[in-house]
């Protein structure tokens, strides 16, 4: 899967295609091209619920120049807010604003998006629920609908201790058969 390419979104499932929509409408992607946009979250690999965002991971080289870029290009959106903070020992800008009913989070930082934690998160969820399939997918969506994260919906259903965030970036080290394995042991 071109997880940088959103079109995989036209095909998919009702969210996903009103997603692509509100994102070409945007034109998000081509305004932001410089600062190598993905959409991560869960919406790109199918286990969002009605208040899943849609998170765009961007890489900056000046963190003053991109809030000031994504405050002229998206601060007249509904509720705009945009912050620099600390996170996880980095600095980042977040932006989020409303648009065609989808919340959207811009989330920039030095590192490249496919080296942030909401893309490897997405992509070792990506491989878990195409590991175990459908029900384990849908188990994953109703602790969401309770109230639960995706991360720790993950850690919940794995049976792992600790950080939930972190415990899943480790299994990203693990081959399909060790995964199988932990979730048999869960």
């Amino acid at each position: 899967m071109n997880w940088k390419d959103i079109t995989y979104l036209k095909s998919g499932s009702e969210i996903q295609k009103q997603a692509f929509k509100c994102l070409n409408t945007l034109q998000i992607f081509d305004l932001l091209a410089a600062h190598s946009p993905i959409l991560t979250g869960t919406i790109p690999i199918g286990i969002s619920i009605d208040s899943s965002d849609l998170d765009i991971a961007c890489n900056y080289m000046d963190a003053d120049k991109f809030e000031k870029k994504i405050q002229s290009l998206f601060g007249e959106q509904k509720e705009f807010k945009i912050q620099q903070k600390e996170k996880n020992g980095y600095w980042v800008v977040i932006a989020t604003f409303n648009f065609q009913n989808f919340p959207i989070e811009l989330f920039g930082s030095l590192f490249p998006p496919t080296s942030q934690n909401s893309y490897r998160h997405m992509l070792i969820e990506h491989r878990i629920l195409q590991l175990l399939g459908e029900d384990f997918k849908q188990q994953i969506i109703h602790l969401k609908q309770n109230g639960l994260k995706t991360e720790p919906a993950f850690a919940k259903l794995f049976q792992l201790d600790g950080d939930p965030f972190q415990q899943l970036l480790e299994m990203d080290d693990l081959t399909d058969t060790e995964i199988l394995q932990q979730w048999n042991r869960s």
